[in-house]
């Protein structure tokens, strides 16, 4: 691939920015439009012949996932549904025969986290009121409940006293390996399944999940949060760290701590966050330890930072008390990410001219676009920059095909798992003042406080 010399070739080209103004809600939701209108000009699964749900090379399927649930994000705090068919659309083609998230097109090579991450999407439609698939679909919540309970069924105690291993099938590499990013996954399914329906089994499997992290020493007790064990080795842990384990074991522990009002779970998320503040924050922003300052991040940790995001802004509404140290951050690292979408247009990204977003948050130089884009880059900074909007503009919203709005019960329907699809029209539209103001009318919303931000 050409990224390397791509990334050599755009340093220096930093002739524009996004400009927000983050004391104005409508300067914040014309921001994340312009990013979200980049970031899906990288997907063509809506396109004919395409099949709906993929991210093409060199992204694997787990961040198509991923791409998905930042737009259904996006939606339910902006209230701009522009992208909720081709969304809409993704999710369901991937279900698989089993209404679980693996379809005959991935199960081969298929990771319990990669399974996860989809199921979290789902559950995030069903949380926030994203449209519900037709009656003889599978229900959002219908399907983050299905991918549960294929976790409780793998959950392994012959080695470790637990733990999902990495590779659900015994031919992969890494099935001997037990790693926090399938526990997570876990975690944070159970955690906000019990916040949605009080079914003490979910209850009971998030903290046999957590404890089980600590115990096998994969959550230290300072609550840092390290990658996996291996099953023939299980004392000796790997102990590197990336930001979306840690954002997705702090939401799980707030949406505990939400649900129960427990000292326990509150002590949790206090030391979850603190690990958060001594590991992935540098100059006030977000920042990925394990690869960041080195420029060695592939591509799939190109991508860790939206889930931190998203985690951080949900443990600030679920936790409240965490809000003062939250919102400062998720300010500071907006306003830096918005800087950093500064890059010139090229033939690797269609979105509006001179707003590539780059990897690193960290001026260095007083170069604030650090070259590296894709995919990852513009899911971080779009997850970040709408990390400020408070009060959601579209929960609870319904497009005529009815809402789950949190408590989706349908029975599980039909699916289709392969094949290619005719166009998802108008799915991809530029944004257009008027489409933003519209959509800014939808709910009045709080920005955190903040000042214009961008390149003249």
């Amino acid at each position: 691939m050409q990224r390397a010399a791509l990334a050599v070739a755009l340093l220096g080209a930093s002739v524009g920015a996004i400009k927000i103004d983050f004391t104005d809600a409508a300067s914040v939701k014309n921001g994340a439009s312009t990013i979200a209108y980049g970031l899906v000009k990288y997907y063509r699964g809506n396109e004919t012949g395409q099949v709906p749900g993929i991210l093409p090379e060199p992204y694997y399927w787990w961040e198509s996932g991923a791409l998905f649930n930042t737009l259904i994000d996006y939606w339910a705090q902006t209230g701009d549904d522009t992208y909720n068919a081709v969304t809409k659309q993704g999710l369901l083609w991937q279900v698989g025969e089993g209404n679980n998230f693996m379809p005959v097109n991935q199960t081969a090579s298929e990771a319990n986290d990669d399974q996860g991450v989809w199921a979290l999407a789902a559950l995030s439609a069903a949380e926030s009121g994203f449209p519900s698939p037709a009656a003889d679909q599978p229900q959002w919540l219908d399907l983050a409940r299905n991918v549960f309970d294929d976790f409780v069924a793998r959950w392994d105690t012959k080695t470790c006293g637990g733990g999902l291993r990495w590779q659900i099938f015994t031919f992969n590499a890494g099935y001997d390996y037990k790693n926090s990013a399938s526990s997570g996954v876990f975690f944070d399914l159970a955690a906000r399944l019990y916040l949605q329906t009080k079914n003490s089994t979910y209850s009971h499997w998030a903290s046999e999940v957590f404890e089980w992290e600590h115990k096998v020493g994969l959550i230290s007790d300072s609550y840092d949060v390290f990658d996996g064990v291996r099953t023939e080795a299980c004392g000796t842990v790997d102990k590197i760290q990336n930001s979306m384990n840690a954002g997705i074991f702090l939401h799980g522990a707030a949406a505990m701590y939400n649900a129960t009002s427990s000292s326990e779970w509150k002590t949790r998320v206090d030391g979850l966050l603190k690990g958060v503040q001594s590991t992935f924050v540098k100059d006030g922003v977000l920042f990925e330890a394990a690869c960041e300052g080195q420029g060695t991040c592939n591509v799939d940790m190109q991508a860790y930072k939206s889930f931190l995001a998203r985690g951080l802004k949900a443990t600030s509404e679920l936790a409240p008390h965490t809000g003062q140290t939250i919102r400062p951050l998720l300010l500071s690292s907006a306003k830096a990410a918005a800087a950093a979408c500064a890059g010139t247009t090229t033939k690797m990204y269609l979105g509006k001219p001179n707003t590539v977003c780059g990897f690193s948050w960290i001026a260095k130089n007083g170069q604030v676009f650090d070259g590296k884009i894709g995919v990852g880059e513009q899911l971080n900074a779009l997850s970040a920059v709408i990390s400020t909007i408070s009060g959601g503009a579209a929960a609870g919203g319904d497009d005529g095909e009815g809402s789950s709005g949190g408590n989706g019960t349908s029975t599980a329907g039909p699916s289709k798992t392969s094949g290619t699809a005719g166009p998802v029209t108008a799915s991809v539209k530029p944004p257009s003042a008027g489409t933003r103001v519209a959509a800014n009318a939808v709910a009045a919303v709080v920005v955190l406080g903040g000042v214009v931000v961008g390149l003249l």
